[in-house]
């Protein structure tokens, strides 16, 4: 079983922070699970645009409010509580928060804890890291 505090994990090196978000990740990938598990505030007036190639996402909003758009479609939609949006075809998309938007993350597969998004808002797959360095994390979520 394993338990943690959301409390420590913001304390310690599992809390991520770059520019327009933060995220504590509470279960990684060496946690052995199949996926990794976060928690992400997103920061009002932001614009987080991302594209998970190698990951797929689902999102659940517990607080705040704000937009997201799906860069292929041009769809907008509304991002409040109760919310969940699931990034299932690897969407490229922007969040634009009007808050500070509390999240649930899940991803698979599940993130190392060492990824930083690219230029073009990516994670790398995990073969790609193992011979980078770890880098400062990049401005999105």
């Amino acid at each position: 079983m394993i338990i943690r505090n959301l409390d420590k994990i913001r304390k310690s090196d599992r809390n991520v922070r770059s520019n327009g978000w933060a995220s504590a990740r509470m279960l990684l990938k060496d946690d052995g699970m199949g996926f990794s598990f976060h928690v992400t505030t997103m920061f009002a007036g932001s614009e987080l645009k991302m594209h998970y190639q190698n990951h797929l996402e689902a999102v659940f909003v517990l607080k705040g409010t704000g937009t997201i758009e799906d860069l292929d479609s041009g769809e907008i939609h509304r991002l409040e509580p109760g919310v969940m949006y699931a990034l299932d075809k690897h969407d490229r998309h922007i969040v634009r928060p009007e808050t500070d938007i509390l999240t649930a993350c899940a991803f698979n597969p599940p993130v190392t804890g060492k990824e930083v998004h690219d230029a073009s808002g990516a994670y790398p797959a995990e073969a790609d890291m193992a011979s980078e360095p770890a880098r400062e994390a990049a401005p999105a979520a």
